[in-house]
């Protein structure tokens, strides 16, 4: 409401007398009021992803209900419904999205004025920064708090109340996730509009992408594959720094019995460095794939490196959404189930929620999130190297 009230006077000091140019001549400017809404539109944009992620990732509703009563049956079927909930979590957040863009577009004028009404939408998008960066730090701290009352061998109850603010904080975290991940998009469709209007400039004639071509049909298959490759990777990179860590807990324990009566600590350092180094050399692959294979196709063919970008926002999005929402109905479904629900700690039921909350956390928290770095990357390589391409 503060953002939203802001906004009015300084979008009229800022924008009452503004001026588009398009090769020399003038075109209709929208007024003040009009780009103010588009403002609003950012604003409500957010709103509508946090409910939507917090709807699907959140104790208190039914597809993490579902995904946890699922697990009674066992592990295969808590990975198929929580499969299930991710890729139906894509639908909202994508018909959200669509009707913001098409929103601000037509108040700002449509045509190319009106990929500044889209762009005065992000602003406003990212006028809630301040709110996001603290529900995302919520998420760590509460967990963190379940973990020193876990080893503090605190009483029960005090674990119960730490268990239930995870759980708030799992959702915190998707519901971030989710804004950053709308945010993507909406700036993408501002930079690739700068992206066309740069090329075009540089070459001296109007360049189309249409689907009909085969450059650009191409680009967007790459631009699928690079976002498919780039979550593979991350989500193996994870899987390897699990591995190592995994053995040496058991190295550990073979070579010092004593921790297990706790006569003897255990070597808390070891696994933190193995995470670090992990961490550094595992994603030099991935982060150098949205910078390596956009200069490659951009040197091959113009119209195949706005496919590409058109395919990685489109792609992009929606494996993004589907692994933030996926992994956080995995991981609130165990919580869930911890609390007392179908069986609760101990149970057949419980085996089978660790199993998809482990299967979770890669997607949530390192490929889903870290496509929303990738997708803006791109846009921006593409831009960077047209004086390379044209």
């Amino acid at each position: 409401m503060i953002a939203a009230a802001a906004f009015a006077p300084i979008t009229y000091w800022l924008m009452r007398n503004l001026t588009f140019k398009d090769v020399g001549s003038a075109v209709n400017t929208p007024s003040w009021t009009h780009l103010y809404l588009c403002s609003l539109i950012g604003i409500a944009v957010t709103a509508l992803l946090f409910g939507i992620t917090e709807y699907y990732t959140s104790t208190r509703f039914s597809p993490v209900k579902k995904t946890a009563k699922a697990s009674i049956t066992g592990h295969a079927t808590n990975i198929i419904q929580g499969f299930g909930s991710g890729l139906q979590a894509t639908a909202l957040p994508a018909i959200v999205i669509v009707l913001g863009i098409l929103g601000a577009w037509k108040l700002a004028g449509g045509g190319v004025p009106g990929i500044y009404g889209i762009g005065v939408a992000v602003m406003g998008l990212l006028s809630l920064t301040g709110l996001i960066v603290a529900l995302d730090a919520f998420g760590p701290i509460t967990d963190n708090a379940g973990g020193i009352a876990e080893m503090a061998d605190l009483p029960e109850e005090v674990r119960k109340v730490t268990d239930r603010l995870d759980a708030v904080g799992n959702t915190t975290k998707a519901v971030t996730k989710g804004y950053a991940i709308g945010s993507a998009v909406l700036a993408a469709v501002v930079l690739f509009a700068g992206f066309q209007k740069e090329l075009e400039a540089k070459v001296g004639h109007v360049i189309s992408f249409g689907i009909n071509e085969p450059p650009v049909l191409i680009g967007l298959l790459i631009g699928g594959l690079m976002v498919c490759l780039f979550a593979s990777l991350s989500i193996e990179a994870v899987g390897r720094a699990g591995g190592a860590v995994v053995e040496e807990v058991r190295r550990q324990f073979r070579e010092h019995p004593g921790i297990m009566d706790y006569s003897e600590e255990p070597d808390y350092a070891a696994c933190v460095d193995i995470v670090t180094k992990t961490a550094q050399r595992e994603m030099i692959l991935p982060s150098l794939l949205p910078i390596g294979l956009t200069l490659i196709v951009g040197l091959i063919d113009q119209q195949a490196l706005g496919g590409l970008l058109i395919g990685v926002i489109v792609v992009g999005f929606f494996f993004a959404v589907l692994m933030t929402a996926g992994g956080g109905a995995w991981d609130n479904a165990k919580k869930l189930i911890e609390d007392g629900a179908f069986g609760g700690k101990g149970s057949e039921a419980h085996a089978a929620s660790v199993t998809g909350d482990t299967v979770g956390d890669p997607f949530k928290d390192t490929a889903g999130p870290a496509i929303n770095p990738m997708i803006k990357v791109a846009n921006i390589v593409a831009i960077l190297i047209i004086p390379l391409i044209a």
